[in-house]
């Protein structure tokens, strides 16, 4: 759930957007309000709200030394302005400064509801892109760990390569390296912690979560993506790993 922060001098306007937007809809579960950018920034370092929307004209602190201030802060919060024409360049160079968006007055109830969707939807970009780099970098150390054999290295690549070719085996890998299938299952059990067929699951899982961050691609085509045979299999082996289903996963993740 997501917190708002509402900043306008005209107690009208802010009345005005908390009887006609559905927050709950929006999944904002808190709404703080100001009269002016001074008292925003108290309450901002207060709260921390996810998103701002606020009048650009504002007494004690105009909107764009309030943006700048706030996202020195908190870079990743998302503000909207609302502006006159009278201050249109005003908001150009305001997006300049790091401001989301801006919307111009007078504003309707769909104005609003717009302007606050493309603010989550932004967050919700970003905080996917944030996952994506974090399983990014997991994948890349389990990859740059030491190798005391020289053949690590040489796996590795193998696994990359074939990540997503079903008929890829402990007996596949070890004709490319030109070992035993015997030798090659001690020696990856002692390079990694674990069996090749355990690894290579949680390998394909770790992809397919990137996948639902990243794609709209369905299950079964991610299955495919990832080298899963049944798609079936991969679900449940989602379920059994991260306790949700890979519907369930992105859906939680957009929320």
């Amino acid at each position: 759930m997501y917190k708002l922060l509402l900043v306008d001098d005209e107690p009208i306007i802010i009345r005005g957007i908390r009887s006609f937007v559905d927050f709950e809809a929006l999944s904002i579960s808190e709404v703080f309000e100001a009269s002016n950018g001074e008292t925003a920034l108290e309450i901002f370092k207060e709260h921390e709200p996810d998103f701002i929307l606020a009048d650009i004209n504002m007494p004690r602190m105009n909107g764009l030394d309030f943006a700048i201030a706030v996202k020195s802060l908190k870079p990743d919060v998302k503000i909207a302005l609302v502006t006159g024409y009278d201050y249109f360049d005003y908001a150009v160079s305001a997006l300049k400064a790091g401001v989301d968006d801006y919307v111009l007055k007078p504003v309707s109830k769909k104005d609003i509801e717009q302007m606050l969707k493309k603010l989550i939807e932004k967050r919700q970009q970003a905080d996917n892109y944030i996952e994506v780099s974090r399983l990014v970098q997991d994948l890349k150390k389990n990859a740059d760990t030491a190798d005391d054999t020289g053949y690590k290295v040489k796996i590795q690549k193998e696994i990359e390569d074939n990540i997503a070719n079903k008929d890829f085996s402990l007996t596949y890998l070890a004709k490319q390296l030109a070992l035993s299938t015997s030798y090659l299952s001690s020696l990856f059990k002692r390079l990694y912690g674990q069996t090749f067929q355990e690894y290579m699951v949680t390998m394909r899982l770790e992809r397919a979560k990137i996948l639902l961050l990243s794609t709209h691609m369905r299950v079964y085509e991610i299955a495919d993506a990832v080298g899963f045979e049944d798609p079936n299999y991969l679900s449940a082996s989602f379920k059994r790993k991260f306790m949700l289903s890979p519907n369930q996963f992105r859906e939680k993740a957009r929320e």
